[in-house]
């Protein structure tokens, strides 16, 4: 049974107005389909637009987030989950482990 989607996309906040649409309603719907979001824990770009979307919606999101990129970027505290790994590698595997479907944003 599908409960967990992976939206992978990225955190880039140069991104055209239709891609951020995309995302927003991407998180919109997978909340109100009661499906939980795993995605990269970040705030901004199409990764924020998806999180804030899902939780605005009462969706429950579960970020994975590299320690080097979190010193970097602007990671999502404000998550149902957020885990902090070592590399991409773990994010990618915990990313697999934890979804049962992908998307896959620009």
């Amino acid at each position: 049974m599908l409960k967990t989607v992976c939206v992978y996309c990225g955190a880039s906040t140069r991104v055209a107005p239709l891609y951020l649409e995309a995302a927003r309603a991407v998180g919109t719907t997978l909340a109100q389909n009661d499906l939980s979001v795993v995605y990269g824990g970040g705030r901004m770009g199409l990764m924020g637009e998806v999180a804030d979307s899902a939780l605005a919606a009462g969706g429950k999101v579960i970020g994975i987030i590299p320690q080097h990129l979190q010193d970097r970027e602007e990671r999502h505290d404000d998550l149902t989950e957020l885990h902090v790994v070592t590399s991409m590698h773990e994010r990618k595997q915990l990313m697999v482990m934890r979804s049962d479907a992908f998307v896959i944003l620009p």
